[in-house]
C-alpha cells in the first residue's frame, strides 16, 4: 500500500478511508505542521523527507511544482468531492493501478470526470 502525506486542506473523511483501505497515511495535523501556513514547496519537502506521495485538493499548485521539478515521491491532485468514501476508494483504485509513484504527476476525480 501506499505512502501517502496529506496537505492541510485534504478532508479527513477521505484520508480516513484511505487508512480503512490500507494505506500509511500521514496528516500535516500528525505531523505537526497544521496551522503554520506552509507554502506548497514546503509540503513537498517535507513529503520528500518522509519519502511519501502527496496527496491534495489543491491542484493547480502543486501541478505547477511538478512542472518545475518531478523529483519526489509521488504528487495525487484530487477535485473537491462530497463522496469521501468514494473519493478514498478512487484514490485507492487509481493507486493499485499505478504502484509506482515517485516523481509522477496522478489525477484523480470526482465521479463523472469533472
Amino acid at each position: 500500500m501506499a505512502r501517502l502525506y496529506a496537505n492541510e486542506n485534504f478532508p479527513q473523511p477521505v484520508v480516513d478511508e484511505l487508512r480503512r483501505l490500507g494505506h500509511d497515511v500521514l496528516t500535516t495535523h500528525d505531523a505537526g505542521q497544521s496551522g503554520k501556513a506552509l507554502p506548497d514547496s514546503a509540503v513537498l519537502s517535507f513529503a520528500v523527507s518522509e519519502d511519501r506521495a502527496v496527496v491534495t485538493i489543491n491542484r493547480r499548485d502543486f501541478i505547477r511544482l511538478h512542472q518545475r521539478d518531478s523529483h519526489h515521491a509521488g504528487i495525487i491532485v484530487c477535485s473537491e468531492d462530497a463522496d469521501f468514501s468514494g473519493q478514498g476508494l478512487r484514490i485507492h483504485d487509481t493507486l493499485s493501478d499505478n504502484p509506482q509513484l515517485a516523481g509522477r504527476l496522478i489525477r484523480v476525480n470526482r465521479s463523472g470526470g469533472s
